[in-house]
């Protein structure tokens, strides 16, 4: 009798439950989309990804005048700090007298001389003959 209750415990949910898993409508399969859906389908991938590529040239192109604006004016900012020497004109050579010009010359002479002659004394030590 026990075996007979264990049994009934059990079977009774399983027949019990047919009944409602036949109410349920079966899956349906999502039927194959038409050539015509394929194709665009297709076309709308087509013209989102162009539309994602444009709008991505878009914003680099934005970015490089961004970047060469700031450039420009870092390059003024940077002229514009540079510190500029006054514009001075060169001082014309002091005219001197004919005679100060003479002088300057037999001054220039004797320094040119007084150098030979030292050099002269070098060349002279050098090209000795060794003993």
């Amino acid at each position: 009798m026990t075996r007979a209750l264990i049994l009934a415990a059990f079977v009774t949910p399983l027949l019990l439950s047919a009944p409602a898993h036949a109410q349920i409508a079966p899956a349906r399969l999502p039927t194959a989309p038409s050539t015509w859906d394929q194709h665009r389908y297709q076309a709308d991938q087509h013209r989102y990804e162009m539309d994602r590529l444009r709008q991505q040239n878009e914003q680099r192109q934005a970015t490089a005048r961004q970047l060469e604006l700031q450039t420009r004016q870092n390059q003024l900012d940077l002229q514009n700090r540079r510190t500029v020497d006054p514009y001075v004109p060169s001082a014309p050579p002091a005219l001197r007298s004919p005679e100060e010009e003479r002088a300057a010359r037999q001054a220039a002479g004797e320094r040119r001389e007084t150098t030979s002659q030292r050099v002269g004394e070098i060349d002279a030590w050098l090209d000795r003959r060794p003993n």
